[in-house]
């Protein structure tokens, strides 16, 4: 399982970038993406490499088709193989 942290922030488009949160957080519900938006970015599970960036590639260009002419598409990857690592699992180790 992968877990990774996207943030994709349009520029020129104001101090406020919540209705582009919405658009990203919509597109990944259609596209059936188990996540948790947080205050500063948003969290995704996903199976694969392939997956993940497909998805992460229709939220870009939600944002895009939402108006925005220049983006900022921030990506971080944990891609765990020696066991399966869950958004759960990852904070139930802190306790």
């Amino acid at each position: 399982m992968i877990i990774a942290q996207l943030s994709i922030a349009p520029l020129g488009k104001g101090t406020s970038v919540s209705n582009y949160v919405k658009i990203v957080t919509e597109t990944l519900k259609k596209e059936q993406v188990k996540f948790q938006t947080n205050a500063m970015a948003t969290v995704i599970e996903i199976k694969d490499l392939a997956t993940l960036f497909h998805v992460v590639q229709k939220a870009h260009l939600a944002v895009v088709a939402a108006g925005a002419e220049r983006i900022i598409t921030e990506l971080k990857i944990d891609d765990r193989r020696d066991k399966e690592a869950t958004m759960k699992s990852k904070l139930h180790s802190l306790k």
